[in-house]
């Protein structure tokens, strides 16, 4: 089992006694030192192994219930609720639905948001545009089985694809919206892959406690002739999800 000192489990970089704890555990359970359906060891000798008081446990526990990580038994104890995470393989040709294509039995997405912005010099570059230009910006998350599992920013040319946010409600998903656009198929141009905290907005949409760790990935999709078309920043749940490259 992961085990934290003293000194690992006090307070660092602002993350508290009880986050640290609840990340342990995460740890053991994607480590596979805890399966699914397995008893998590009780509140006094966590308490002992962490250095910490029951409260601070109890803290960390309700947490990863809560998130789903955990479930409660009365007069049974707390046991492993789900430990396998879903592997979403990132490459030329990276599609939410496929790449979850037989690990779960459903899979949509929902438009959180969208409006037009003007582009930074950051977009402008990734899309090729220049600086200023209208883009349109949705906000999205995706589910599995009901989970939500990625919580995604895009950003698309106004110009080339005006009332996307339309075309998206009506066909469910980027890729068969983009087909009424004329584009059947398009290719990943790059993707960067970095790990960092959930915000709150993050933290909400994605039913995490504040502070669980998101995949990030940023990317940028390319038509048939290598146009850029679409970028995009999207969040995993890192206990629910790997991203293989």
């Amino acid at each position: 089992m992961t085990i934290l000192s003293r000194t690992e489990v006090e307070p660092a970089g602002g993350v508290a006694l009880w986050r640290q704890i609840a990340d342990a555990i995460r740890l053991d359970i994607v480590g596979g030192k805890l399966e699914t359906g397995d008893k998590l060891a009780g509140e006094l000798p966590l308490a002992e192994r962490f250095g910490v008081n029951r409260h601070t446990v109890r803290r960390a526990i309700a947490v990863l219930i809560e998130e789903g990580v955990l479930r409660a038994e009365h007069g049974r104890g707390t046991f492993v609720a789900e430990a396998r995470r879903l592997s979403y393989p990132i490459g030329r040709r990276t599609r939410f639905s496929e790449g979850l294509a037989g690990q779960v039995r459903e899979r949509r997405s929902q438009l959180l948001a969208s409006r037009i912005e003007r582009a930074t010099s950051r977009l402008a570059q990734l899309l090729e545009v220049k600086p200023g230009t209208r883009l349109i910006r949705q906000e999205t998350a995706s589910f599995a089985d009901g989970r939500p599992m990625a919580r995604a920013t895009g950003w698309l040319p106004e110009a080339r694809f005006a009332g996307f946010d339309a075309a998206y409600l009506e066909a469910g998903s980027v890729t068969a919206a983009l087909r009424r656009y004329g584009i059947d198929d398009y290719s990943r141009g790059s993707t960067r892959i970095s790990a960092r905290h959930a915000t709150a907005d993050e933290a909400q949409v994605l039913k995490l406690a504040p502070g669980s760790v998101v995949l990030v990935s940023d990317a940028v999709d390319l038509d048939a002739d290598g146009v850029p078309i679409h970028a995009m920043l999207t969040r995993f749940p890192a206990d629910r999800m790997e991203l293989v490259v």
